[in-house]
């Protein structure tokens, strides 16, 4: 049996030299390990001779600790009758929320917007920056969704719209609305559940989620989250929850090609390849707010580290990215796993076709939220220029959308134009903010504003949508007509 230890006991190892803490109940003792603490040793004598269950599930996977420290570092359980509220009180935090009180309902919440606003005013500084920050000037990150208004709608009158239905398939597999959760880093900053409280409701709504890389828990742990014989959606005989995996190459490539094996082995479906990031950009609201140096993601290995430059999260843990990866590497992946291949972050009509060319199965139009480069274009208008330039590859493979859905109008306008589906990123993050829920009610306020669209275009079944119900005059004009600039030929004499 397991000794059981008092509050008492505990308390009175609570020095650098002597250091113990409670996380789940469990004892520890973290004298030896707190020097070498990825994080930092600060974190952990905070919490010296108390319960630091709180902190700990903020950044970590439950089982993280376990597999970290050998047995013998295990104490044993903590006495819970000897537990005083004074000593149950945490140390006093180093950075508040803006107005913990503040959230309001969920059912107040009435679109997409309103949870913007619910996690700007309720999450920490810290998470804020993290998941609201995009490239020095946010050009892009307005601008995609912007992009949207700029299209108009061609509504058609004397349908009879009774019924429409909104579901469709993406690499096979099924879904109850045109959506799927794009892969975004570290969900637990917003909520415990983290990417396993979005996969829950992902599976109760009936749409695939694609995990990131630098998710908060390793992704056997999400499977087993939504494991169990209740249904995917509304399909019959479904209770698997379609599982994506976004990769970013590692510079030590054995461990992908280990990630990928694994991953595989689990059951996922389609491997995402991040296409628009070689390297983190330059989020300066992100670097403004210095991380918490105990931050870490369990797949990546990725380790916080504050620098001289600032505490952008996308930045200071993405430095196991390689930036060498090319269409070279294409076949390289093939021969690491059988899954569909998926490249996010096509940009132009030239590596659309060249994705095409090299047998790729989809693409998923996106510019990472506007994160990546500033002034790059919204999807939206590379959408359009795939329909002018290459309009051959949407027989070839499946074109999804990732960047600025806000609404109903902008996923029917991105059917239209030849996208299968639409990816929303930080959307599914800020919802996570009510847990399970609000991840729920988040995609039926789309799915209810996708309706209604339909029946006010004259639709019932997304088969019937097409280019000529949207006017996209006001953007023509920024639609390139090829690679060559119109006009300007000057070239310089390259080195390379």
């Amino acid at each position: 049996m397991a000794r059981v230890v008092t509050r008492q006991e505990i308390s009175k190892h609570a020095i650098q030299e002597d250091l113990w803490i409670v996380v789940d109940d469990t004892v520890y003792d973290l004298t030896e390990f707190a020097p070498e603490h990825p994080g930092g040793a600060g974190i952990i004598h905070r919490y010296a001779g108390k319960d630091a269950s709180a902190a700990y599930a903020e950044v970590h996977a439950p089982s993280l600790i376990k597999r970290s420290l050998h047995s013998s570092k295990i104490i044993g359980t903590l006495d819970p009758s000897s537990i005083t509220d004074e000593w149950a009180k945490p140390p006093p935090s180093v950075s508040k929320s803006f107005s913990p009180d503040s959230k309001p309902p969920l059912e107040n919440l009435i679109n997409t917007h309103d949870f913007v606003a619910a996690a700007r005013q309720t999450s920490t500084p810290k998470t804020w920056a993290f998941y609201s920050s995009a490239a020095t000037d946010l050009n892009t990150k307005a601008r995609n969704n912007s992009a949207y208004t700029d299209i108009g709608l061609r509504p058609r009158i004397l349908v009879d719209v009774k019924n429409v239905d909104t579901k469709t398939t993406m690499l096979g597999q099924n879904m109850s609305v045109p959506i799927f959760c794009a892969p975004a880093a570290m969900a637990k900053m917003i909520h415990p559940d983290g990417e396993k409280g979005i996969a829950k409701g992902c599976k109760k709504i009936g749409i695939p989620q694609c995990i990131s890389t630098n998710a908060s828990f390793p992704i056997q742990e999400i499977f087993e989250s939504v494991k169990g014989d209740d249904a995917y959606g509304a399909f019959e005989g479904e209770n698997k929850l379609p599982i994506f995996f976004q990769l970013y190459v590692d510079k030590q490539r054995q461990k992908s090609e280990a990630l990928l094996k694994h991953v595989e082995e689990l059951g996922v479906k389609a491997i995402f390849l991040t296409v628009d990031a070689p390297i983190p950009g330059k989020r300066e609201a992100d670097e403004r707010v210095k991380a918490d140096e105990s931050l870490s993601t369990p797949m990546s290995g990725a380790k916080a580290k504050n620098d001289a430059k600032g505490g952008a999260l996308g930045r200071i843990m993405g430095s196991y990215i390689d930036a060498g990866v090319s269409w070279n590497d294409l076949p390289w992946l093939r021969k690491c796993t059988k899954l569909p291949l998926v490249l996010k972050g096509v940009q132009t009509a030239m590596d659309a076709r060249r994705a095409m060319e090299n047998g790729v199965d989809a693409i998923v139009l996106s510019n990472h939220g506007g994160r990546s480069l500033d002034t790059a274009p919204a999807p939206i208008l590379v959408l359009l220029e795939l329909q002018k330039c290459c309009p051959e590859i949407f027989d070839k493979m499946e074109v999804y959308v990732d960047g600025g859905v806000m609404r109903g109008t902008d996923i029917f306008k991105a059917l239209c134009l030849g996208a299968k589906s639409v990816g929303i990123g930080r959307g599914f993050l800020f919802a996570l903010n009510y847990g399970q829920e609000g991840v729920e009610k988040y995609v039926d306020i789309l799915k209810d504003e996708l309706e209604t669209t339909m029946r006010m275009m004259g639709v019932t079944d997304l088969s019937q949508v097409h280019p000529g119900m949207l006017n996209t005059k006001a953007v023509d004009h920024l639609i390139p007509d090829g690679e060559e600039h119109p006009y300007a030929k000057w070239r310089p004499k390259a080195r390379i």
